[in-house]
């Protein structure tokens, strides 16, 4: 992976059926479409849908197991709400944070998560500018 890539790979509102068993064409064996996707096997960030709409944003240390449990555990939260996914290959943790963090604060969905964002602290001055700018508007 060169320098400076953040995602190595993705898919882009793939069907959830990838995650469905079926019995081959030749084989009574049943398959999964998603099993030999190696870029699923990573860690990443992906996004659940609802029909075009984005419903729910995570992340995953493996994105198989996640998108797998999301798809086939009946009483989990988001179970019977998304028809569709996108998923990307993230291994760098910082940037698997900071791509989840820019996805929900660009995004309206249903979790309720809000992106990490660190606070930071505006000079004296210009604390002092914006408390007459508010008094000098108060007064009018």
């Amino acid at each position: 992976m060169g320098k400076g890539i953040i995602v190595s790979s993705y898919a882009r509102m793939w069907p959830r059926e990838v995650f469905a068993s079926r019995k081959g064409i030749t084989s009574k064996r049943k398959t999964m479409m998603a099993k030999g996707l190696g870029f699923l096997e990573v860690p990443g960030v992906y996004v659940l849908y609802r029909e075009d709409k984005p419903y729910y944003i995570g992340r995953a240390t493996r994105l198989f197991s996640r998108l797998w449990a999301h798809a086939k555990q009946a009483q989990g939260p988001y179970f019977h709400f998304w028809n569709f996914f996108s998923a990307f290959a993230v291994p760098n943790r910082k940037h698997r944070d900071e791509l989840e963090g820019v996805l929900i604060a660009a995004m309206p969905t249903a979790n309720s998560a809000k992106p990490k964002v660190r606070r930071e602290h505006m000079p004296r001055e210009v604390r002092n500018l914006l408390r007459k700018m508010n008094e000098s508007h108060s007064v009018q």
